[in-house]
């Protein structure tokens, strides 16, 4: 693919420029901003516009709507954040076409900044709406994605909105997580490692089968750790298993070990006999897992043993956490391998929301190499997918 940033267009002076963001970030009961990561990442590209003297129209979308106008979705916060971050005046529009939007995008003057409504109020957003992507480009003649963690969908405002202006290009943002992508999967420095957590083999299965072929290591925590334990032949009391999985999980193994590459599990996780913070809890081996218990977090020889694998390593890439970490009883075992990553001597990336989450609150987000915005994006890239909104800024295509 050939694909153009910002920064290779010329002549923005005075063009109306409609840049796809990602501002679903989220807010307090009463519409406060929480955590703004999102609107940080794309104020680079944004403001490069607006110095460029480009009339900036700015889309998104915030939660799930679901095709209908409500105001607790609106972006009217988002607005606010941005206008504080750039230092300017965003005009937030009442929706996202119409008279009233009309007026307001030809009322704009070189270097202003619009805000369109929550583009998932129309059910045209989700179903790729050739007409609503007109009515959204609203004789824009610029399009550029800087809306990563949207692009695995084929959303109007995300891939029918590219054959409606005819040029596009992406944001900085996306430059990012392209660039960084390319480092650890197409072109890594090695030993490559993968660490792979969260709940669920099955949200991760095509991840888990592409990623066996392309790694050194594989690391496995989480509640998803005890499909591949049982499948070993482990009794895991009531740990989360997925058992129509445990087949598959043995054949990922399998081939793991035929193609010479580590893979770690777990040897010891701190059990609970409740899915509550306040849990009566010990640790114990992974062996002797209590009939009627669960486990909810890898132990400190699991986290020692994960720590090690990261000694020699060059490349880290990083998605789900260790356990419950949102519960302070079952949030070492993901701190301390946050830890591990952060001091390791490697470029490290890590995707997800959760695992975003974890990292920040181990206090160890600046030693990362690089935070991806995405979590299904990031999954999807790493199973070795085209993202629609990644091939629709292919100019050969155009």
């Amino acid at each position: 693919m050939l694909i153009r940033y910002i920064d290779q267009l010329k002549d923005l002076a005075g063009k109306k420029i409609f840049i796809r963001v990602d501002f679903n970030v989220p807010q307090d009961e009463k519409g406060n901003i929480t955590e703004a990561t999102r609107i940080v990442g794309a104020v680079p590209t944004i403001r490069y516009a607006v110095e460029q003297g480009a009339k900036v129209v700015l889309a998104s979308h915030l939660g799930r709507p679901k095709g209908e106008k409500k105001p607790k979705y609106s972006m009217a916060p988002a607005s606010k954040k941005l206008a504080q971050l750039l230092g300017k005046k965003v005009v937030q529009a009442p929706d996202c076409f119409g008279p009233e939007v009309d007026r307001l995008i030809e009322a704009m003057k070189p270097g202003d900044v619009v805000m369109l409504e929550n583009v998932r109020f129309y059910p045209g957003e989700e179903k790729n709406d050739p007409d609503f992507a007109r009515q959204l480009a609203n004789g824009c003649e610029i399009y550029v994605n800087d809306a990563f963690a949207v692009s695995h969908r084929a959303h109007a405002s995300v891939e029918a909105i590219t054959k409606v202006i005819p040029v596009v290009a992406a944001g900085f943002l996306m430059k990012n997580e392209m660039t960084f992508f390319d480092k650890a999967m197409q072109n890594p420095v090695r030993p490559l490692v993968a660490i792979l957590g969260g709940a669920k083999v099955s949200g991760k299965l095509e991840v888990l089968e592409k990623l066996v072929n392309k790694v050194d290591k594989i690391v496995i925590g989480g509640g998803m750790a005890f499909t591949f334990l049982k499948a070993q032949g482990y009794a895991v009391g009531k740990s989360l298993v997925e058992d129509e999985l445990l087949g598959t999980a043995k054949k990922i193994m399998e081939q793991a070990k035929k193609r010479g590459v580590t893979f770690y599990l777990p040897v010891d996780c701190v059990v609970a006999n409740a899915f509550e913070a306040t849990a009566t809890n010990f640790i114990t081996t992974v062996q002797e897992i209590p009939a009627g218990w669960m486990a909810l977090d890898i132990g400190p020889a699991s986290a020692t043993l994960f720590t090690e694998t990261l000694r020699d390593a060059k490349t880290v890439i990083w998605n789900g956490p260790m356990g419950v970490f949102e519960m302070d009883a079952f949030a070492r075992g993901t701190f301390q391998v946050a830890e591990a990553v952060g001091n390791c001597y490697a470029t490290t990336i890590i995707g997800g929301g959760d695992t975003d989450a974890a990292v920040n609150k181990a206090g160890v987000a600046t030693k990362v190499s690089y935070i991806s915005t995405g979590g299904g994006a990031f999954l999807e890239l790493l199973e070795g997918k085209v993202l629609p909104g990644v091939k629709a800024l292919d100019i050969k295509v155009k």
